[in-house]
């Protein structure tokens, strides 16, 4: 039988201005560390007003760079190297 030792909440806020999107992704890891990242995305001016489509992307582009940081994380973890600073 499986057990959850630990959950994550992931934070995922977007912030829209005009036709640009930014989205900060956040989480709180067990040992007290907060990983932090920025995803953005620039809609087209031909392309129709869809604030859901440029959540989607920087959304997806922010959680991205939050797995990569955690992998960076726990790589550097592994090999008993200080992590750089998020």
């Amino acid at each position: 039988m499986m057990q959850t030792l630990v959950g994550w909440h992931i934070e995922l806020e977007f912030q829209e201005d005009g036709d640009r999107t930014k989205a900060v992704a956040l989480v709180r890891l067990a040992d007290g560390t907060e990983v932090k990242s920025h995803g953005f995305s620039t809609r087209h001016h031909d392309d129709p007003p869809q604030l859901r489509v440029g959540e989607e992307v920087a959304g997806a582009r922010a959680l991205n760079d939050l797995a990569m940081q955690l992998l960076s994380k726990a790589h550097s973890e592994l090999r008993g190297v200080a992590p750089r600073p998020l």
